[in-house]
């Protein structure tokens, strides 16, 4: 019989909980330790975090040192954004790190942060991996369809959404929601807050065989004609109700890779194109092919709401890519590197 991969679980918000269950799920992972970044989550059962059914007899903590010394195979990453003074230690300790913490191929990071990632890795000979809904998913799609092409022109991908299910005020105030449109410096904070898009469409080229020469940003801003209260946030009249932009990468004059978003907040907003309540993916060539992701509830589905299944699908390309980094060489691997990644059959 195989032995389990031993398995941390860092962080249990909206998305570290859904990998935490899928943990407990699976025969072939071993929870052995929980990182809480929060006090209040200190000393509670694993269970108690996810809503697993029954007590696993694992506490979070806070303290790094004691999960390291668990020697754990790998780690599932999943706060908001990285830190590379965590993913360092755990990197150099032998952990491989499975991220949804914006983390594609690392290139928004410095120079020399980038370098104490490989170092890391070297020296724990580990590896790191980082996917997700979007990025992640849709770009795996995206160079998939791109096989059925005897030509490629050009890969696009658009998260098409209402995102006002996605309860971050933070996040949606960064992304310039509840702003004014004409508020100095908008633009650049919505290229930054996205800019993990830029690497997953310098990874595309990559695997087409591309060499981009440059990448751009472009991005619209919609102001909404009335005033919604999303309980977490308000978004009044007049301020941006919508916003469509794309991370474009390009080779001479022809844009070959683009990744970007078409998301709405609130019901008084028409944005610049029809919401297709899903993911867009287009490859442009001979043939051309499309096709949209629709994440949907099953019958079974009892949350009120469906941010929880929007909380999976981020968390499960990352989750159940944990044997495959694992077994992967050392450094930083992409989706291009990567065996396909498939769930587990439920029975």
């Amino acid at each position: 019989m195989t032995v389990p991969l031993r398995v941390i679980q860092w962080t249990t918000g909206n998305i570290g909980q859904r990998s935490l269950h899928a943990i407990l799920s699976r025969p072939d992972l071993e929870l052995v330790g929980v990182f809480a970044h929060g006090a209040e989550k200190v000393g509670k059962d694993a269970a108690e975090l996810c809503g697993w059914p029954e007590p696993t007899g694992v506490l979070a903590t806070d303290d790094v040192d004691a999960l390291l010394a668990l020697k754990p195979d790998a780690c599932c990453y999943n706060p908001l954004w990285p830190s590379i003074d965590e993913l360092v230690a755990l990197l150099e300790n032998g952990v491989n790190v499975c991220s949804s913490a914006a983390w594609i191929t690392g290139g928004k990071q410095s120079p020399e942060d980038l370098a104490r990632i490989r170092a890391a890795c070297e020296a724990g000979q580990s590896t790191i991996f980082g996917s997700g809904a979007h990025p992640g998913m849709t770009n795996l799609v995206g160079m998939a369809l791109s096989g059925s092409c005897e030509r490629v022109d050009e890969i696009r991908i658009t998260e098409s959404v209402d995102c006002s299910t996605y309860e971050s005020a933070g996040t949606q105030t960064a992304m310039g929601f509840s702003q004014a449109p004409d508020t100095p410096g908008l633009a650049e904070s919505v290229r930054r807050e996205s800019e993990v898009f830029a690497e997953s469409a310098a990874m595309m080229a990559d695997a087409l065989g591309v060499t981009l020469d440059r990448m751009t940003f472009d991005v619209e801003f919609t102001a909404a004609t009335g005033d919604s209260d999303l309980g977490f946030m308000t978004i009044p009249a007049g301020t941006v109700g919508g916003v469509m932009g794309y991370h474009r990468g390009w080779v001479g004059d022809k844009n070959v890779v683009s990744v970007g978003f078409n998301w709405t907040m609130g019901s008084h907003v028409t944005p610049p194109k029809p919401l297709a309540h899903g993911h867009v993916i287009q490859v442009f060539g001979l043939p051309n092919m499309r096709t949209v992701i629709h994440c949907l509830p099953p019958a079974d589905w009892t949350e009120e709401g469906f941010m929880g299944l929007g909380m999976i699908y981020t968390a499960m390309p990352v989750t159940n890519a944990v044997p495959a980094v694992v077994a992967a060489a050392p450094g930083i691997k992409t989706l291009a590197d990567l065996p396909p990644i498939t769930g587990r059959f439920a029975g």
